[in-house]
C-alpha cells in the first residue's frame, strides 16, 4: 500500500519537472540593489560630557531615476531612552555640496528629508551631517544610539520606504 506522502512527494516531483521543462520555474538570479539606500556613520565611536560628535547620514540613488522627494525621521532607540541621566541634542546640520558644506532647509532633526536638497540624479550621493551635543551635566557609561525611517518618490512615479536604519552608537565615557 503506497502512502499519501509518497503520493504527495510524486506528484510535487512532476509538478516541478514540467514547470523547469516548460521555462516557469523560478531562475537565480543576482539580486538587484534598492532603489535607494540610506547609510549613516559618526567621526568617533566615543565622547565625553561636553563633547560634540558629528552623524552623518548618506542617501544614495540606485535607481535609474531622479528622487525628486524624501521624507526621513531619527528617533533615539528604545535603550538610549532608558537612560534619562544621557543628555544630548542635535545642535547642527548641513549638508554637504560640491562647493562646501551648507546649513539644511528642512525642519530639523525630526523630519530631515528636506535637507537632502533638490533632485537626486541616478547614481549620486546626498550627505547630511548632523552635530550631536552631549550636555556638560550628563551621565556616563551609556549609549546614544538613533533609528530612521525613510520614504523616497522617483521621477518614474515610483516610492521606496525603508528602515529601521540604526546609527553607530555612541558611547558617553566620564573622563
Amino acid at each position: 500500500m503506497r502512502s499519501p506522502l509518497m503520493r504527495r512527494l510524486g506528484l510535487t516531483a512532476v509538478l516541478a519537472l514540467l514547470l523547469a521543462a516548460f521555462g516557469l520555474a523560478p531562475s537565480a538570479s543576482a539580486a538587484e540593489p534598492a532603489p535607494a539606500t540610506l547609510t549613516f556613520s559618526s567621526d568617533s565611536a566615543t565622547t565625553t560630557p561636553g563633547g560634540t560628535v558629528n552623524l552623518s547620514m548618506t542617501l544614495t540613488n540606485n535607481a535609474t531615476y531622479d528622487i525628486w522627494f524624501v521624507y526621513q525621521t531619527i528617533d533615539p532607540t528604545w535603550l538610549t531612552t532608558q537612560r534619562p541621566d544621557l543628555k544630548y541634542s542635535f545642535t547642527s546640520c548641513t549638508l554637504a555640496t560640491a562647493a562646501g558644506p551648507t546649513p539644511c532647509s528642512g525642519t530639523g532633526p525630526a523630519n530631515l528629508g528636506a535637507n537632502y536638497g533638490a533632485t537626486i540624479p541616478p547614481g549620486q550621493s546626498r550627505t547630511v551631517t548632523l552635530t550631536l551635543q552631549i550636555a556638560a551635566d550628563s551621565g556616563c557609561n551609556g549609549n546614544i544610539g538613533f533609528y530612521s525611517y525613510y520614504y523616497a518618490e522617483f521621477s518614474d512615479r515610483t516610492s521606496v520606504s525603508g528602515g529601521p536604519a540604526y546609527t553607530p552608537e555612541t558611547r558617553v565615557l566620564c573622563a
